[in-house]
């Protein structure tokens, strides 16, 4: 049997529930040498602020047991260049194109998110990473309180076009920051972003990343990504949720579709196999024919319903 696997996110329509994860395929069409963009539900790119941002020193990324640590810095040519240089060729590969936009204020947000505003209609949605540090409060990021995130949503309304926030597993109760979000205008919440973390080069007995700290990533955040989605969604199941972290198999996919996400987003297994999307995209059709799963948004939320 035929699964249908289009799902919707909001008001969002997808082909399928199978993303990029913004900060893991470029700004652009780099991954189109080894996935047909068009294929996949959307592309994420790179977070982007209004103006260009230059990032962290190097080194930016290594290597951990079961994922990575990154503390690239947000690096970015900006949004209207990013519009100018980068998207015309994610829109010739005819790819669905959701733009990820940070600040280090309220203000920047919504600087960035007026000039999505003027964006082509293939971006279909703007998701706000509230995980950014917060030059207002330097003890937290946005997303780690209520109040911030559901201000840096508001602010955001601007850009004309569905938001997504992508919150921090990095809090201890992520159900209220995902209410607050939602309060703001999200139309929809992407749990989660990376853990924060840290690699001590031993020899030179300094922090191994040109930035200090950095986010974790991979397999070994997957379980708690997987308690994020379900948690969210056990208090808010209107909420539409992206799941996000560690989705390295279909099985990985299909968890987070049981826990009630509406579709989920590849990042870090990309780095080792650049057709891990499409692949995954691939598995979970087939899973799903073995399953005799008619339609994939069946699946959303089923781990509740046992």
């Amino acid at each position: 049997m035929r699964t249908d696997l289009t799902t919707t996110v909001g008001s969002v329509a997808l082909p399928n529930p199978v993303m990029t994860a913004s900060g893991t395929a470029g700004h652009g069409d780099e991954l189109a040498g080894y996935v047909d963009l068009a294929k996949l539900g959307a592309m994420v790119v790179k977070s982007l602020s209004a103006a260009p941002w230059a990032g962290n020193p190097a080194p930016r990324v290594h290597e951990t047991p079961a994922g990575m640590i990154n503390s690239i810095g947000l690096q970015g040519p900006g949004i209207e260049a990013w519009a100018r240089d980068e998207l015309p060729a994610l829109l010739g590969r005819k790819a669905r194109v959701v733009v990820s936009i940070w600040g280090r204020s309220v203000a920047e947000y919504a600087e960035a998110a007026a000039m999505c505003a003027e964006l082509p209609e293939e971006v279909v949605a703007v998701e706000v990473n509230v995980s950014c540090p917060n030059v207002e409060d330097r003890h937290r990021m946005f997303a780690h309180a209520p109040e911030s995130t559901c201000e840096v949503l508001e602010a955001t309304a601007v850009a004309g076009r569905p938001r997504w926030a992508k919150l921090s597993p990095n809090v201890t109760d992520i159900v209220a920051i995902a209410e607050a979000a939602q309060e703001g205008g999200a139309e929809a919440v992407t749990l989660a972003n990376t853990l924060m973390g840290m690699v001590i080069d031993i020899e030179a007995r300094r922090p191994l990343l040109g930035g200090g700290g950095g986010g974790l990533s991979g397999p070994a955040i997957h379980p708690v990504s997987v308690r994020a989605v379900y948690d969210v969604h056990a208090a808010f199941k209107d909420l539409p949720i992206i799941g996000a972290g560690g989705v390295a198999s279909a099985h990985q996919a299909i968890e987070f579709i049981q826990a009630g996400a509406s579709a989920v987003q590849v990042g870090t297994a990309s780095f080792a196999n650049p057709r891990a999307s499409v692949n995954i995209l691939d598995g979970i059709g087939k899973w799903c024919a073995k399953h005799r799963v008619k339609c994939v948004q069946d699946l959303i939320g089923a781990a509740h319903r046992r």
